[in-house]
């Protein structure tokens, strides 16, 4: 073991000894205050009597200033305004009562969710930059800063290199904290690179695998080469989806701020992340992270750490892009959905990795998968459930069905194919390895009923495919019918040119919003499914496992994909259009987004239904339009700030958040006249009017309203035609929606509301629930 492997191991250990002592009585939590009232100029000295202000109110609750410091370990003193500490419950309690506090939040964990794309989204046609590109436009986001907050980076990747790259902003204030002991080391491109786990460490010290910005998980690697990685040719994983890897704004500058341990990602490390990349001169921050399920309520708001520093870089200029989670395709699903993010669902590609199974009835499966090996194609091999090979103490929790490690019976699964169930928690190329280790000559992975037809190629260790449920039922109808089921399983190959792409992933989360059902949510759909991108080489000296194969580039599937696809267009629009606000940026995306698949039919899901915008939001991202929209949908800070008023929340708590620049007017307007892209009424009685503003960020010109009601709905717009004499003009309008009472409870509908001079086309989805 070397130098470095031993400490960090010997430092681990004593972590694990002490911090559990102290974690039977104590836990995590963090003391928000609202915003520092200094701005981003502040001095050293500003800073620390902000920590010592923290310390000193710590010390009212707890009657020592001693203790007050030995229990924060996290003073957010930049933009944020609080502390995190090491409390039992009672005293965060009293302190959730002391009047200078907003909310005190215990800390909980967020979890991850986990090269043709670009091409499908119109910026190149057959490796070839078109004209018309973005990248052009924007001069490939040249000298914006993207800030990935994740599971850190790779630093060694040929997608962080800095060939030909000018010398860093002068702007930047950011740094590589641990480059010099841990070889994390920056350059022109990778600009930053930070970790924070004393929250982890204090919860869960097993998950922290050192002090360092290193990436041995891969998915931070993974999604900040897919926001800003340079162009890598020759790229693929073994072989598959081989051509340039490319990131959304191959020459912006990228920071890593290492947030995330073993899939985990602690409260109070969450918004130390936040605060340093907004301090730091990020100008687009990438989240592809969150919580488990949508939060309970709008009061739930500042006890969530993405929401809350969110919030604080969308004050301070910063765009925030998030991932929308992978619980779909139920609805209410969505997650990271407050209106000051953009919120990003997971859509496919033209490109699929398709085999074949070959049944003894000569019937045909198709199956998804990245194994190349050849079962030998002019022979059948035996067919067995894992179920059936199932050791003794493997019996419970279904562990042999879905073919846990060590429980399978190599007696009876040697030279045969063993179908496994997906799921359980068991990572599906592991399920391989477990068949593989046991004997088996290959695996068919069979998608459960939730499942549905959502299947993903996988790189698996010993020739393998995933099905979808339907032809899953097929298989153990054969499988019953036969004494001697038999099946073979065919290499794999890249398919270009998919039809009806692209379609909705199933696991992509879905709304409505539950916690917040006046903003449609997610935004947008980008591509999330089979992406390629750079990737960990991390080997830890403790593994052990049957899969040696290493690759610098790595097919993944997740929300986690498509976040950051949408992360470097919008630095490409801040390359293009500095002046911009993050809410402009993020309506240009919106009103230009497309929701025809590559048939011209409607967008559907993996199922073949239509898909709503519930799934896509406002539709596929097209990254060429949205650098010139005609007009957006601006919200300011202050705007955000009313809307949080008109949810109930006090004068006294947004002077907090605004440090005393704001207090809510004498009567909040609807939360539904948010001035957002897309129109929602998620409880509409009987008729009612929404107001919307639009900004002209062309050239003059004459807009005129179309529509299409939702169903059972009769909208009208006033006025219909909106003149702009110069850039920079605003313009207001109404929406009023009233329901037909022949056609009430059919749940939402969905309509649409265009702008258009001929030359844009300015577009928002209209979702309407109807109760009476």
């Amino acid at each position: 073991m070397s130098g470095q492997a031993l400490f960090l191991t010997v430092a681990l250990l004593v972590c694990a000894a002490e911090c559990r002592l102290v974690q039977a009585w104590k836990k995590s939590y963090v003391v928000y205050l609202g915003a520092h009232a200094y701005g981003p100029d502040a001095s050293v000295e500003d800073h620390a009597r902000a920590t010592e202000s923290h310390y000193e109110l710590l010390r009212s609750v707890l009657g020592s200033k001693q203790m007050a410091k030995d229990a924060i370990f996290y003073s957010y003193t930049r933009n944020i305004n609080g502390f995190a500490a090491y409390l039992d419950h009672e005293i965060a309690t009293r302190m959730a009562r002391h009047p200078e506090v907003v909310t005190v939040m215990e800390s909980k964990m967020l979890k991850l969710h986990t090269t043709r794309s670009w091409d499908f989204m119109d910026m190149e046609r057959d490796g070839h930059i078109l004209p018309d590109s973005i990248w052009k436009h924007a001069k490939f986001g040249q000298n914006v800063i993207i800030a990935n907050l994740d599971s850190g980076v790779w630093p060694e990747s040929h997608s962080f290199s800095d060939e030909g790259m000018d010398e860093v902003p002068k702007r930047w204030k950011g740094s590589c904290s641990d480059s010099v002991k841990y070889g994390v080391p920056c350059n022109k491109k990778l600009i930053g690179a930070k970790f924070f786990n004393r929250d982890m460490l204090l919860s869960n010290p097993a998950a922290v695998d050192g002090n360092w910005t290193r990436d041995t998980e891969g998915h931070g690697t993974h999604t900040l080469s897919t926001a800003g990685g340079r162009f890598v040719p020759r790229a693929s994983l073994f072989g598959y989806a081989n051509g340039t890897a490319k990131g959304g704004a191959p020459r912006a500058r990228v920071a890593a701020y290492k947030v995330c341990w073993s899939g985990e990602c602690a409260t109070a490390d969450v918004l130390a992340g936040f605060e340093s990349a907004v301090h730091d001169g990020a100008d687009v921050i990438s989240v592809s992270f969150g919580q488990d399920a949508p939060l309970a309520d709008a009061n739930s708001f500042f006890h969530e750490p993405v929401t809350l520093g969110s919030l604080h870089a969308t004050i301070h200029g910063v765009a925030v892009v998030c991932s929308a989670g992978n619980s779909g395709p139920f609805e209410d699903t969505v997650v990271n959905a407050a209106p000051w993010v953009t919120t990003v669902a997971a859509s496919t590609v033209d490109r699929d990795f398709p085999n074949q199974i070959t049944l003894g009835n000569s019937a045909h499966m198709k199956g998804m998968s990245l194994e190349s090996s050849d079962l030998h194609s002019d022979k059948l091999f035996p067919v067995i459930n894992a179920s059936s090979a199932a050791l003794p103490n493997c019996t419970a929790n279904n562990l042999a069905t879905n073919c846990a490690m060590g429980c399978l019976d190599s007696g009876k699964v040697k030279g045969k194919i063993v179908v496994c169930v997906r799921g359980g928690d068991i990572p599906r190329v592991m399920k391989g390895m477990a068949v593989l280790s046991a004997g088996g000559a290959g695996m068919i992975l069979a998608n459960g009923e939730m499942d549905g037809d959502d299947v993903e190629a996988d790189p698996h260790v010993l020739p393998a495919t995933m099905i979808t449920y339907s032809e899953a039922v097929s298989l153990y109808k054969y499988m019953a019918s036969s004494s001697e089921p038999m099946a073979n399983i065919s290499p794999s190959k890249t398919e270009l040119g998919v039809k009806n792409s692209p379609s909705m992933a199933a696991f992509s989360s879905r709304g409505p919003s539950g916690t917040l059902p006046f903003v449609l949510k997610p935004d947008i759909a980008a591509p999330g499914v089979d992406i390629l991108a750079a990737f960990t080489q991390y080997v830890s000296p403790t593994e052990v496992s049957a899969d040696k194969r290493r690759s610098e580039y790595a097919i993944m599937s997740g929300t986690s994909m498509a976040c950051p696809h949408v992360s470097g267009v919008v630095a490409l629009l801040k390359a293009a259009r500095p002046e911009w606000s993050p809410a402009a940026m993020r309506s240009a995306i919106m009103t230009t987004a497309r929701t025809q698949d590559n048939t011209g039919a409607p967008m559907r899901e993996q199922d073949g239904k239509e898909a709503t915008a519930f799934a896509y939001g406002a539709g596929n991202v097209h990254p060429n339009r949205a650098v010139d929209p005609g007009l957006v949908y601006d919200i300011t800070p202050n705007d955000y700030f009313t809307f949080l008023c008109s949810l109930g929340f006090t004068t006294k708590d947004l002077s907090r958040l605004s440090a005393g620049k704001f207090a809510c007017p004498a009567k909040p307007p609807p939360m539904e006249d948010l001035n957002y892209p897309s129109i929602v009424v998620p409880a509409l009685r009987h008729t009612m009017t929404l107001k919307r503003k639009l900004r002209n960020v062309g050239q003059s010109g004459t807009y005129r309203a179309s529509w299409r009601a939702p169903f059972g709905i009769n909208m009208t717009v006033d006025p219909t035609v909106l003149v702009f004499q110069k850039a920079g003009e605003e313009k207001e309008f109404n929406v009023t929606v009233a329901s037909q009472k022949d056609k009430l409870g059919r749940g939402y509908v969905f309509g649409k509301l265009v702008w258009s001079d001929g030359i844009h086309y300015v577009r928002s989805p209209v979702v309407v629930n109807a109760l009476d």
